[in-house]
């Protein structure tokens, strides 16, 4: 009795075995498809679709776009190609998706500023400004395509910016060319002022800014950083917004001619002084003339601070000023 309870148990689990794997193996209807193909198969719309997966049921939308199938119509037409037990599962309809590959116009710009930048050596990829003439605002192009938009040729003229491009797109079924214009022009970031700065006005940072400007209308004397001329004093009125160069600054000029200055003369161990009057500007560095109040002498002498000159003489005028300064 106690063998016979055990068969008819074993029996049994066997059955609800069964009954869940076949309920497991049951085809079940997406709601969505998502293919790359041209054709949407069995094993597309239905789960667990088994050896007639690969059956051809309904051609895919374009690439890039979607398209609405009836839920009966995909059961019937799965049912016909030999999956007998497919079913709507409850869904009215069945939306198709067919991918593609985009690229919108940014993106094409992007492809044609790095092909660009590759025709000659020196051309910053970043520094090229594409302006799209005669271009689509959008390219579908095959998904299953390893090189989707292929660019086969560049016009490019660099004095006017001008450019044509001979493009090849995969589509569907090979490929389609693609013209398209427009105009690159090659930026450079320059250093304006933010605001004017008259003659003799010493520069700060915050006097300093960067613009972009085509490169061909740009000197090459013009600055990109500030970093040798904060500090100096503008040796012309300047405006804003204009390229700056090294010729546009000096350093401030320490003494104005007719000052009263203090001379330094260094001998050997001795430091002697007395003082002098300018005959001329100097900034740090400058050598001008000086004339001594006393003896009415005039030597040249270096512009060393704020009202402080420094003479290297020859040893008599050295001993003749040392003599007169006694």
């Amino acid at each position: 009795m106690k063998t016979l309870m055990i068969a008819a148990l074993s029996l049994a689990l066997a059955a609800l075995t069964s009954f869940s794997a076949a309920a497991n193996e049951h085809p079940v209807l997406r709601s969505q498809v998502m293919t790359l193909s041209d054709i949407v198969t069995v094993g597309d719309f239905y789960s667990n679709a088994g050896d007639v997966a690969q059956v051809p049921l309904f051609r895919s939308p374009d690439m890039g776009t979607s398209g609405n199938v009836p839920a009966t119509t995909v059961a019937q037409r799965a049912r016909d190609a030999g999956l007998v037990t497919a079913g709507t599962d409850g869904l009215r309809t069945v939306v198709v998706h067919r991918g593609a590959t985009r690229l919108n116009r940014h993106q094409l710009e992007n492809l044609i500023r790095n092909d660009l930048a590759k025709l000659e050596a020196g051309i910053d990829p970043e520094g090229l400004e594409i302006t799209l003439l005669q271009a689509p605002d959008q390219i579908l192009a095959d998904p299953k395509a390893a090189d989707p938009v292929r660019i086969d040729r560049i016009n490019w003229s660099r004095n006017n910016g001008h450019f044509t491009v001979f493009a090849t797109i995969a589509v569907e079924h090979g490929t389609r060319p693609l013209t398209v214009t427009g105009t690159a022009v090659e930026m450079i970031d320059v250093l304006v002022l933010g605001q004017p700065l008259k003659r003799g006005d010493i520069v700060q940072d915050g006097d300093l800014t960067t613009i972009r400007l085509p490169r061909l209308k740009v000197n090459t004397a013009a600055l990109e950083d500030g970093t040798n001329i904060v500090g100096k004093a503008a040796r012309v009125n300047l405006r804003p917004s204009q390229p700056l160069s090294h010729k546009d600054f000096e350093y401030p000029v320490l003494v104005e001619r007719g000052d009263k200055v203090t001379v330094t003369y260094n001998v050997g161990a001795m430091n002697l002084t007395s003082r002098a009057k300018a005959l001329t500007n100097g900034a740090k560095g400058d050598v001008i003339d000086v004339m001594n109040l006393q003896s009415r002498r005039v030597v040249p002498a270096t512009v060393t601070s704020r009202g402080q000159v420094a003479v290297h003489a020859a040893h008599a005028i050295v001993a003749s000023l040392n003599k007169e300064a006694n």
